[in-house]
């Protein structure tokens, strides 16, 4: 039955990639001439409608794929950033089963009255609201039913689409198969709550002398593999901070002091920071909520990124392009003499001009850009450390425009070079006829 039901799917998706192709070659014949930045984008909007059109699994695979501006295009990665998860909500009483059989009859009856709508609905699971005897109100995420066995089907044909695509010599170096390989690993994560649950635990002991940030409290008690019980938290989503109460300025710092914490003390970072799970309360808290994908930095590794963001900060482009280079995963045809030149000349743009004058989100995009363009790949780690930064520059800037993501940072820059311990040695180091400079320290 499982091989009928995948050759079926195998099928299905095969129709509608074929017709996919089939539209975006229709739009580039009668589309008239483009430029290399249209093209890109005409290709990243038709592949976020292939897949949406695919269905859940290929949605968040494109969320994540959205993150790596070091291997795609800007015109991609901002259409595959527009993606959302649009997901049908299950039954009441398809959920309501599911969360029987995990919580049996006497837990169940605990948890008091389960409001039928749900307040969310994604790919693996659906958020509602419960309010328990003693009055308490708390949202109860409950997992899909038999979603293990779909995400399950999805992987492995992605996975056979993904090793089709590395034939292709000059798609090779975007390493589709070691990408659908972690995605693979990440949505099994995400399909036990425990493992959410956790992580959720150790933002709360990580934030724990922070009053101003934290993570939703756990009923540890009605937690399981396919359910979690945590407080309710009132506030306003990140996606829309004009509604927010309380003093704009205090969230502002607070929202990038946690992002801050998280990169470079607690090496220990929320990797599906985006606005949608950020909460912002009328009391001035920053809430981080769908805690399921982490990303921690290796210990060798802490110190080598510290660096690395020390060089960017001080527009060090020769710091930065041998640190890149000699700990990228893998480098193509890259020639590292141009490759320095450009980051230098990158970084040399910047020189003269005040930090509040200048965005985060420019001097990292676009260092991005020069490593995709020169072939050489980044630890996946690092790009969503960065899209963390990226994220905490454009919500503190809605909330208050005055910050300054640089300044604010160097305090926690020197206290993590003071105490990081020693990193991991360069993988290669660049050709002898580059320019060598010492690393910061």
């Amino acid at each position: 039955m499982r091989t009928l039901e995948l050759s079926f799917r195998f099928f299905v998706v095969a129709f509608v990639v074929s017709a996919a192709l089939a539209r975006y070659a229709f739009s580039r014949l009668f589309g008239g001439r483009l430029t290399a930045a249209e093209r890109d984008t005409l290709r990243g909007e038709h592949l976020a409608r292939l897949l949406e059109n695919l269905g859940a699994t290929y949605v968040k695979f494109g969320q994540i794929l959205s993150t790596r501006p070091d291997l795609l295009p800007p015109g991609i990665t901002n259409s595959l950033a527009k993606l959302q998860d649009r997901v049908r909500p299950e039954s009441y009483a398809a959920i309501h089963a599911v969360l029987a059989d995990e919580l049996g009859s006497e837990r169940l009856a605990s948890l008091g009255t389960l409001d039928e709508t749900p307040v969310a609905a994604a790919s693996v699971a659906q958020v509602h609201r419960a309010t328990m005897p003693d009055g308490r109100v708390v949202a109860v995420k409950i997992q899909r039913p038999s979603i293990e066995a779909r995400v399950e089907r999805d992987l492995a044909l992605m996975s056979l689409g993904a090793r089709i695509i590395d034939l292709v010599p000059s798609l090779r170096l975007m390493s589709f198969p070691g990408a659908v390989a972690r995605f693979a690993d990440a949505m099994r994560k995400q399909l036990d709550f425990r493992l959410e649950a956790d992580n959720n635990r150790r933002f709360a002991a990580n934030f724990a002398d922070i009053p101003t940030i934290g993570v939703p409290a756990l009923l540890d008690s009605l937690c399981t593999r396919r359910v979690l019980v945590m407080e309710f938290v009132e506030g306003v989503r990140a996606t829309d901070p004009e509604r927010v109460g309380g003093d704009r300025k205090v969230l502002a710092q607070a929202g990038l002091d946690a992002i801050l914490r998280m990169v470079f003390r607690d090496a220990f970072v929320h990797a599906d920071m985006h606005p949608g799970n950020i909460l912002l309360t009328n009391d001035g808290r920053v809430i981080l909520i769908d805690l399921g994908l982490v990303a921690e930095i290796e210990t060798d590794m802490h110190r080598p990124w510290i660096e690395t963001f020390v060089a960017l900060s001080q527009y060090d482009g020769v710091a930065a392009a041998r640190l890149f280079y000699g700990h990228a995963p893998s480098v193509g045809d890259c020639d590292f003499d141009a490759f320095e030149a450009e980051m230098v000349t990158h970084f040399d743009g910047f020189r003269g001009k005040s930090l509040g004058d200048l965005e985060t989100a420019r001097v990292i995009g676009d260092t991005m850009e020069i490593l995709r363009h020169h072939h050489i790949a980044m630890d996946p780690v690092y790009t969503v450390v960065n899209i963390a930064m990226l994220v905490a520059e454009g919500l503190g800037k809605q909330l208050d425009p005055t910050l300054d993501i640089l300044t604010l940072a160097m305090p926690h820059l020197a206290e993590a070079m003071m105490y990081a311990p020693e990193g991991r040695p360069l993988n290669r180091e660049p050709p002898v006829a580059s320019r060598q400079v010492a690393v910061p320290a």
